[in-house]
């Protein structure tokens, strides 16, 4: 079983959620003037929270950061003949 990170951001206002695979792609779409948080300080908050649930929020938004288990696959390896 393999495991990705994946981030889910809850935009509290209009309830909506929204999914990510990196913090790169999260300000891909969204400033951090509208989250109210740097992507620098959001990799910085994440990195201190160690074995403690991953969870930043604010007046504007709730960003949960947590691990997608996927199976693993034989797609795009060579079968040995």
């Amino acid at each position: 079983m393999a495991t990705r990170s994946i981030l889910q951001l809850h935009l509290l206002a209009s309830d909506e959620f929204e999914f990510f695979g990196s913090p790169a792609a999260l300000y891909d779409k969204h400033t951090s003037e509208e989250l109210l948080i740097s992507q620098k300080s959001l990799n910085n908050y994440f990195s201190k929270c160690g074995d403690a649930p991953k969870v930043y929020r604010n007046a504007i938004c709730e960003i949960r950061k947590g691990d997608l288990y996927t199976k693993a696959g034989n797609r795009g390896r060579k079968k040995d003949i």
